[in-house]
């Protein structure tokens, strides 16, 4: 599959701050969708959960949806087609017009626990039963299939090769897509001993990054969190120009949340919050605006909201 059309810098439409965040007035490319979010429950007969189907065409109306998969389960052990990224996300993916779907590279089981933050055994065995079953979820979903790395806190046991390596090689073997979440990467750096960003960057196919992730986070018990709670700190800012500066991605998202986290995590809300979001956004924006010209594609023309 080729690589998607350029379409530029959105949000992450996240229901937890649906309540104060005007999202549908921000001067974005596109929103991202949070499958999980809109997906029916698994023991229904419904793709969408009761509401979300018409939301999803007002918001479509208006800006371009891309679709994120979470907890889809589908690195996992059991039956892809059994898992809730063939059950529901292909078909929402489709159902909103995805120009593709970006993927978290996580475990996952039918408890849909274990989850968050446990990405997979980065080993030569893994490798190949990773890329296999990407590959056959790719083709189902009809639309490229972009790999989101993980945020961790531990080395991951048995891993026998670098994070990067182990990225690179997939989609070279898979077929697929990245999807470059880069404070995950400043996260892991802080966190973890011998984990370098820059050998990172340098480690990846940068021209197989579809979409890149901004967000900021937060110290807590001796650790750096990737809470989506603050800014995007100024070393994931450099991160992406030195990524812009060799490559385009298709989209640039940045995301903000509650506590969905952790319950530790600073609830976002108010004007300040909203004056960080926007700063943010802008800034993005006219990060990506420069590499498109220097790449020679035209950067879409933006309302005023």
């Amino acid at each position: 599959m080729d690589k998607p059309a350029p379409l530029g810098v959105g949000l992450q439409y996240n229901p937890e701050i649906l309540d104060w965040f005007p999202f549908e007035t921000q001067p974005v490319d596109l929103f991202e969708i949070l499958l999980d979010a809109i997906m029916g429950p698994l023991d229904s007969p419904w793709i969408f959960r009761p509401g979300q189907e018409r939301r999803m065409q007002a918001l479509g109306a208006a800006k371009p949806l891309l679709a994120h998969s979470n907890y889809g389960c589908e690195f996992g052990f059991g039956r892809l087609e059994d898992t809730p990224a063939v059950r529901r996300h292909v078909a929402l993916a489709k159902a909103i017009n995805s120009p593709w779907v970006g993927d978290h590279c996580f475990y996952g089981d039918g408890s849909w626990l274990d989850i968050w933050s446990s990405p997979v055994q980065f080993s030569s065995p893994e490798l190949v039963r990773v890329a296999d079953r990407a590959r056959r979820l790719q083709d189902i979903y009809g639309m490229p299939l972009a790999h989101e790395n993980a945020a961790y806190y531990m080395p991951t046991p048995g891993a026998a090769m670098r994070e990067a390596e182990f990225m690179a090689r997939l989609v070279d073997r898979a077929g697929t897509w990245l999807h470059l979440d880069l404070h995950n990467v400043y996260t892991n750096s802080v966190n973890l001993a011998g984990y370098d960003a820059a050998d990172y960057l340098a480690t990846i196919p940068l021209d197989r990054v579809v979409c890149i992730h901004l967000a900021g986070g937060s110290w807590y018990d001796g650790l750096y969190h990737d809470w989506h709670d603050s800014t995007v700190p100024e070393p994931v800012w450099a991160m992406l120009d030195q990524v812009l500066s060799r490559a385009l991605p298709s989209a640039v998202i940045l995301e903000f949340q509650g506590r969905a986290h952790h319950p530790q995590t600073r609830e976002l809300g108010g004007a300040e919050d909203e004056a960080m979001i926007a700063a943010d956004l802008a800034r993005a924006k006219a990060a990506w605006d420069a590499a498109a010209h220097r790449h020679g594609v035209v950067p879409p023309v933006r309302e005023i909201a």
